[in-house]
């Protein structure tokens, strides 16, 4: 039996008040995730950093306004699109988070993504993309690449910041989020297909990837 969906203010309120684990303790405000709540793409990165911490907003400065020009290549704005992190406050240094920090958020995310209920996830960068396909193969393999998550269709990218300090990743970016316009367009028009099927740049994982379904074992339904 399926659980009911937590509406997302519910959500919101739960992670404000959250003292699971000692991030509380160094954060301005908690970083819950903006956006529509029925939207289409739910896009994941991996913890607020500095700017997200002052604002309470994901993905704002250089890197948040690289990432909405990268939604208009693939036909979309922010307000199409749900925004999250695996973590909901900044960890220290922005270093990477801890297991046990992510064991703590974990079930945010998890309630989020019941709720919104997206056709696709979009994992930017290489933290978000190997917790959320439960993998060791990183994002230079993966990215562009139409993975399987349960019942959700994962698109790797590059995080928007790879650019900032990498001008290389650009191409592989704008690449990339051409793809996922052309994988949505094709989902509005063949509805019961699969968009790998429809778009060859989109691959699905291979045996060697793996057929990942960890985010969704762990009860994501």
């Amino acid at each position: 039996m399926h659980k009911p969906h937590i509406p997302l203010d519910q959500i919101k309120a739960e992670v404000d008040s959250c003292h699971r684990c000692p991030l509380c303790e160094g954060r301005t405000q908690t970083v819950f995730g903006a956006g529509n709540p029925n939207a289409r793409v739910l896009i994941v990165g991996e913890a607020p950093g500095k700017n997200e911490d002052l604002q309470g907003v994901p993905f704002v400065g250089a890197a948040g306004k690289y990432l909405d020009e990268l939604l208009g290549v693939a036909g979309l704005k922010r307000e199409d699109v749900f925004i999250a992190n695996v973590l909901k406050c900044r960890p220290p240094g922005n270093r990477d988070p801890r297991v046990e920090e992510i064991e703590c958020c974990t079930p945010y995310l998890r309630e989020q993504t019941r709720t919104i209920d997206p056709e696709y996830i979009v994992t930017l960068g290489n933290f978000a993309t190997k917790f959320i396909l439960k993998t060791e193969v990183g994002i230079t393999r993966l990215h562009g690449k139409l993975q399987q998550a349960g019942k959700f269709k994962v698109f790797p990218i590059f995080h928007p910041a790879a650019a900032l300090y990498d001008g290389s990743k650009r191409v592989a970016l704008e690449d990339d989020f051409t793809t996922l316009g052309e994988l949505l367009r094709a989902g509005r028009e063949q509805d019961a297909q699969p968009a790998a099927s429809s778009t060859p740049d989109a691959v699905s994982a291979t045996a060697e990837e793996g057929a990942h379904r960890g985010f969704e074992q762990e009860s994501l339904l």
